[in-house]
């Protein structure tokens, strides 16, 4: 089996840095069983998001969302953002549908993921 690296880009290390010392041994320790799951194509247990070409994966761990994209070293974590969060950003936005298919909708969210790829390279 080939290594499987988890990177977090420089927004998402920052999100996970600022949580408390245990939530984010917490988190980290939710992606133990991840480099298995993402080798099988199917991967319903985790939201998919789509825009442009692009595919977004979406991993709930308790009241966090950890958004991500497959890489072929592994994966790549774009932001790790609170359920709270998202409830504010679709209340805010005012969309009645299911929060994935509401945030694959609305580019304010993909600004906010683009944002952080962008960070990552510069």
């Amino acid at each position: 089996m080939q290594p499987f690296q988890i990177i977090f880009n420089p927004t998402s290390a920052a999100e996970l840095a600022r949580m408390p010392k245990e939530l984010q041994l917490h988190i980290l320790g939710e992606f133990r069983g991840l480099p298995q799951q993402m080798m099988r194509a199917d991967l319903e247990r985790f939201g998919k998001l789509e825009r442009a070409g692009k595919t977004l994966l979406r991993f709930r761990l308790g009241d966090y969302r950890v958004y991500f994209e497959r890489h072929e070293l592994g994966l790549v974590v774009h932001r790790i953002l609170s359920r709270n969060t998202l409830k504010d950003f679709l209340f805010r936005s005012r969309l009645p549908t299911g929060e994935d298919k509401a945030l694959e909708e609305n580019p304010k969210f993909w600004d906010l993921i683009e944002a952080a790829r962008s960070a990552s390279t510069t």
